[in-house]
């Protein structure tokens, strides 16, 4: 067999899986919403739930689902991003940062249950913060952690060394040529790596169901973080395994579409923007 044959073939078989990829997606897209889409009304997508009468909706779950995002975003970029850039531009090759980056690898890998009954433990129960969005936002940045870390360090280990060199040339310290070069510069990738764990958290249920739990506050929109905070993918659970609700298939159809779209739209608004930072940053190319 030629060298040419075989470059064919493997053209053909990576082009068959990215077809196997969009057609998965677009069945799940079209199972997913078809079922979904007639359920949202902005009633739906406003209200509060219902316990036991139908026509409940997802108003503090959704406001629950971001609030607890972004805080939990606000406590893991400056403690991610701060340790990727450590291992990056500072750490030294050695057993304390290989330490760091076989415990980034080892947490990425811990299954979100298993962070959930830590948050448990640890937030609810030492610090005795009962079932709280604060303690669900802590727990979900322990999740995001090892992410934020890995994307951040390749992020400016894959910024080219001339930066860096020309940088401290011109006479700028460390810290500047970090602050206004090489993080400008890895910028796309950071915001990508922002952008998965932000739609990982959005979906995520097992840690919340032990930490922030299944239910919401009385008031709405609820700021306070020590409230109980049920979410729209613990909601999702929550009617289609436990709900007394007699249209509790209906509102898990409606759940479903609607944490598809808002999934989808936050990372089109965060990906299309990155997308021109980077065309921008590399000159059109």
């Amino acid at each position: 067999m030629t060298s040419k044959q075989i470059d064919r073939i493997a053209t053909a078989v990576l082009w068959l899986a990215g077809i196997l990829i969009i057609a998965l997606l677009g069945w799940f897209l079209i199972r997913i919403l078809g079922d979904g889409l007639p359920q949202l009304s902005w009633k739906f997508i406003t209200s509060k739930p219902q316990e036991i009468s139908a026509g409940g909706g997802v108003g503090p779950q959704l406001f629950n689902s971001f609030y607890i995002l972004f805080l939990s975003l606000l406590l893991s970029l400056p403690i991610g991003m701060g340790a990727g850039i450590y291992l990056a531009v500072y750490a030294k090759k050695n057993g304390f940062t290989d330490l760091i980056r076989i415990s980034v690898e080892a947490l990425s890998s811990v299954p979100s249950i298993v962070f959930g009954l830590f948050g448990y433990l640890l937030f609810a129960n030492l610090f005795g913060w009962k079932f709280s969005i604060l303690g669900g936002a802590c727990t979900l940045a322990l999740l995001n952690l090892p992410v934020l870390v890995r994307v951040t360090e390749e992020g400016i280990r894959a910024v080219p060394a001339s930066y860096w060199e020309a940088s401290l040339a011109l006479g700028s310290t460390k810290w500047q040529a970090i602050r206004k070069v090489l993080v400008p510069a890895a910028l796309p990738t950071i915001i990508t790596g922002i952008t998965l764990t932000s739609g990982r958290a959005l979906g995520e249920s097992a840690i919340l169901i032990y930490t922030a739990g299944l239910s919401v506050s009385r008031m709405f929109p609820d700021f306070n973080p020590m409230k109980i905070g049920e979410t729209l993918s613990v909601h999702l659970w929550y009617v289609q395994s436990e709900a007394l609700v007699p249209d509790a298939k209906q509102i898990a159809q409606g759940s479903a579409a609607l944490l598809l779209i808002v999934v989808l739209v936050f990372n089109l608004l965060i990906g299309i923007p990155s997308r021109i930072l980077q065309k921008r940053l590399t000159g059109g190319k």
